[in-house]
């Protein structure tokens, strides 16, 4: 479960924030995950609710978790497909099965929350 280590390396990033911002207390961390980063949602959440109560400052911390959509772009005649949660089987101006993912690969802490 590689989840484990994205969360423990987002601990590590979080408790060097509060360090920066002389925070004793983080209250929101808000990720966006895209659907083709390969990250396994669940466990995410799992990983983080392990380690977040087991450090003082992350005890009480909620994680918010934004899943953007992702827009195709068809290879043969370039038509966009905008803000798609799972993959087209066909490009819909032109029938072709040619769709290049934009985007979705996203792993970013967008937002952290802190006193």
């Amino acid at each position: 479960m590689h989840e484990l280590s994205l969360v423990q390396s987002l601990m590590e990033q979080l408790q060097d924030l509060a360090t920066e911002n002389k925070a004793t207390k983080i209250i929101t961390v808000t990720m966006e995950i895209g659907p083709l980063a390969g990250v396994v949602i669940d466990s995410f959440e799992f990983a983080f609710e392990a380690l977040a109560k087991d450090n003082p400052l992350t005890t009480k911390a909620k994680l918010v978790i934004s899943k953007p959509a992702i827009s195709y772009s068809c290879l043969d005649c370039q038509h966009v497909v905008d803000n798609c949660q799972e993959r087209p089987s066909l490009c819909p101006a032109c029938q072709a099965p040619h769709l290049y993912p934009d985007g979705g690969d996203q792993l970013i802490l967008s937002r952290i929350e802190m006193e």
